[in-house]
């Protein structure tokens, strides 16, 4: 998990309250929501709130890419990296 990655699954810890796992329990390239963390649509706001006030990044809820997006930690932080305001 690269740093990058630690900090996102940490956001999302936060974000959702997941107080039953740590960083070090989430595959990064498991899917977030569904089988993977098991995190849903009101999960997904919260994170897009999070990403907004710690980033800068709106994300759209019609967005064509926000399945791929939030398909797992590692691609959420990929596009927090090109993404986020200086």
């Amino acid at each position: 998990m690269t740093p990058e990655q630690k900090e996102i699954a940490e956001m999302i810890i936060e974000a959702v309250n997941l107080e039953d796992i740590s960083v070090d329990e989430i595959d990064v390239n498991e899917p977030i929501f569904n089988d993977g963390l098991g995190l849903d649509s009101i999960d997904a706001l919260e994170i897009s709130l999070e990403l907004n006030k710690r980033y800068g990044i709106k994300i759209k809820s019609g967005d064509q890419n926000i399945g791929n997006i939030f398909a797992s930690v590692a691609s959420l932080s990929d596009f927090v990296q090109t993404n986020k305001q200086a």
